[in-house]
């Protein structure tokens, strides 16, 4: 039966990286340690204790062994103490890059090495001797400040985070750890992340990175200047402070997150305690009192359902459902049985939840049908980190197939839609990787996040020529030898006035592919010069007037325009300006890197419209 403990402190496992990027290991032969694994797994995960003589100094346990690191007079160094003594306590010195140094506190030597050459013999801090710390814990948690003892959650209105709710209710209080160049970032729900000035961004930048410090089991967040994050105001704003040293106010706790459900009732009402104790559906919007924290007990897989009023729901006289009892039991206690797309609830008595005509719920039912189904609905898993017995879910390395056992995590986005759950991939935890809509590499492949906003650099155009632009991303991707690709493209009015203003790289995704290679292809590549989508490809013109075709143009001649509408760049007469990227042989017009002329037949201008 599980217990009572809503706000369960997370205990912090982590493991030990050195220099050459191997992590501390404890053999359980002989209890050695070594530092040649290349990824974390049981064996390397370590565990920090406050020394029981209420000092500065800590002891390191194995997990995987239950045992505690020592070191010996002579620098030797194991893991086979099974009760703490004098040898296994050190003392951890932070170092300006975020890394560890761990220093015996009897001996006054440093501990570090490679391979299975480890030992704690060192006077002075070199390379071998820094230590950087990887937690091994689900890095989907809630932060809890241990001063205000409240909960940080994410401010919409004011794009802030502001510890200073009593519950973590809601998908606003759920931050994710991403690992990234030896710090973490603190990524809100809707993938931004904190700045240690308290604004949030898209981009874990510099500032948005911490080292984490662990003080008598807290942890507390250090930035690139040597301050720590602490909740400042009457708000509670997250953000850098003044002190250089973590006090009461820069530590945090970090509690596990529980999945919040919403369940919504044959009648397309949600269930709700809004109008009392009574569990009933008959809400339109699903708000705090629609929503509950769901437990699973890993013995008898039953689950428990915990309201917002603090209460869990219960089986009552008659086969009332409330939201009153304060401890878990028998009755607080429910069976899920999936069906399709569908759940059905059975209580204590061995009857299903039903919902009678008036809205209430009852376990009355001995069978199960329509006003027995419910739709369960995940709302705080925006973002999705999924861990297994062996590890973390991972894309494997050049396949498209999933590890259930990677040290690294990958972050899923989780989109619901009647009833079922879409699953799509995003980078690996903390790594930076081109054209994923979640943050990281949106502005490296031309893309931005829902809901970030849009600005536009100097120099590089105009909004609205971006969105003018962005429009032929709808036309038919047609073949350049294609007659009817000068009335195809481009299909926006105005678009091809607004190309030469909008940013360099906007036509990137609209280029159309020359004859023989995939033609329609929509492939991104390396942004082309300005010039190029007006280029000539093999004795043909990308774009122009609808009806012009190849042997139309080469007879107009390069002195007159195909209409009477003024060309993009300012044609003039039979010549071209001065175009970045491009140069005029004489004899052979305009050329510019692959898209060169052929022949010698004189240039024909580019489809015609408004002049840029």
């Amino acid at each position: 039966m599980p217990t009572n403990g809503l706000h369960q402190v997370l205990k912090i496992q982590f493991g030990l990286v050195n220099d050459t990027d191997r992590y501390l290991t404890a053999e359980s032969f002989g209890f050695t340690v070594n530092a040649s694994a290349l990824s974390l797994k049981r064996k390397q995960m370590w565990v920090l204790e406050p020394d029981p003589g209420l000092g500065t100094a800590v002891l390191l346990r194995s997990s995987h062994l239950g045992r505690y690191l020592s070191a010996e007079e002579d620098g030797r160094v194991a893991c086979e103490a099974e009760q703490p003594g004098r040898d296994c306590r050190f003392l951890v010195l932070p170092q300006p890059d975020g890394r560890w140094v761990l220093q015996s506190e009897p001996h006054g030597r440093f501990f570090g090495g490679t391979e299975d050459q480890l030992s704690c013999f060192a006077t002075a801090i070199t390379p071998a001797e820094l230590w950087t710390v990887h937690l091994a814990i689900h890095p989907q948690a809630h932060l809890r400040s241990v001063s205000r003892r409240r909960y940080a959650h994410l401010c919409p209105q004011e794009d802030e985070i502001a510890a200073d709710s009593n519950t973590p209710w809601g998908v606003d209080a759920l931050f994710t750890l991403i690992f990234q160049n030896r710090r973490y970032c603190l990524k809100s729900c809707d993938s931004r992340y904190l700045r240690s000035d308290g604004r949030l961004v898209w981009e874990p930048e510099a500032r948005a990175c911490y080292t984490l410090e662990f003080k008598a089991g807290k942890l507390a967040f250090k930035d690139c200047d040597g301050r720590y994050l602490a909740p400042v105001g009457p708000a509670g704003t997250l953000r850098a402070g003044r002190n250089t040293r973590p006090g009461k106010d820069e530590l945090f706790d970090l509690e596990e997150s529980h999945p919040q459900v919403v369940l919504l009732a044959a009648n397309h009402r949600y269930v709700s305690v809004r109008q009392g104790v009574n569990v009933s559906a008959n809400q339109d919007e699903e708000l705090d009192h629609e929503t509950f924290l769901m437990q699973i007990d890993k013995e008898t897989k039953k689950c428990t359902f915990y309201s917002s009023t603090g209460g869990y729901w219960t089986l009552v006289t008659h086969g009332g459902i409330q939201a009153t009892a304060t401890q878990v039991s028998a009755n607080a206690m429910f069976e899920m049985e999936w069906r399709g797309r569908r759940v059905a609830l059975k209580a204590s008595n061995g009857r299903y939840v039903c919902m009678k005509k008036n809205g209430q719920l009852a376990a009355i039912s001995d069978f199960v049908g329509e006003d027995e189904e419910f739709i369960l609905k995940l709302i705080n898993r925006p973002l999705l980190v999924l861990r297994g017995l062996d590890g973390f879910v991972g894309h494997r390395r050049g396949s498209n197939q999933l590890d259930t056992n990677r040290s690294v995590y990958d972050v899923f986005h989780l989109s619901f839609s009647d009833g079922a759950y879409q699953i799509r991939g995003g980078p690996r935890g903390g790594r930076r990787r081109r054209g994923w809509g979640g943050g990281e590499g949106a502005r490296a492949a031309g893309r931005r996040p829902p809901g970030a906003p849009q600005a536009a650099a100097a120099g590089s155009g105009t909004p609205a020529a971006t969105a003018a632009c962005a429009a032929t991303a709808s036309a038919p991707r047609t073949s350049c030898s294609s007659s009817a690709s000068a009335a195809a493209w481009p299909s926006a009015p105005g678009a091809a006035s607004t190309c030469a203003a909008a940013p360099r790289g906007c036509c990137a995704r609209t280029r159309t592919r020359r004859p023989g290679s995939r033609s329609g292809s929509t492939e991104r590549r390396r942004p082309p010069s300005p010039i190029k989508p007006c280029l000539r490809r093999r004795g043909s013109w990308v774009g122009g007037a609808a009806g012009a075709g190849r042997g139309a143009r080469a007879r107009a001649g390069a002195a007159s325009p195909p209409s009477a509408a003024p060309l993009p760049w300012g044609w003039r007469g039979g010549r071209w300006p001065s175009i970045p990227h491009a140069r005029e042989i004489p004899g052979r017009g305009l050329s510019s890197g692959r898209a060169r002329p052929m022949g010698r037949r004189a240039p024909t201008p580019p489809h015609s419209g408004s002049q840029a």
